[in-house]
């Protein structure tokens, strides 16, 4: 009965080894895995922040093309050199 005892407890000490292995394994995971993530909410707190930039400068190209449309109807120019100019350019595209 002793042999087989002391191969039973053989066998259990080698597998509390392998799971102190398995859960400092699984401990750095969550590590890089919480660095991921906190990486990925960066980059989409980034992206967000150029979006309301886009926004913003759409806006302000609003506002000028308003102000230059003005300009030219009290300059009473006939073509609205304006509209002619931003249609006739290509988009940009990325």
């Amino acid at each position: 009965m002793s042999e087989i005892d002391n191969l039973i407890l053989e066998h259990l000490r080698s597998m509390r080894g392998d799971i102190a292995t398995i859960r400092d394994d699984i401990r750095e995971m969550k590590s890089r895995l919480a660095a991921l993530e906190g990486g990925m909410a960066g980059l989409k707190r980034d992206t967000a922040a150029q979006y309301g930039d886009i926004a913003d400068q759409h806006t302000r190209i609003d506002r000028l093309t308003e102000r230059i449309e003005r300009l030219e109807k009290r300059l009473e120019i006939k073509e609205p050199l304006l509209m002619d100019y931003l249609t006739s350019r290509p988009l940009a595209t990325n």
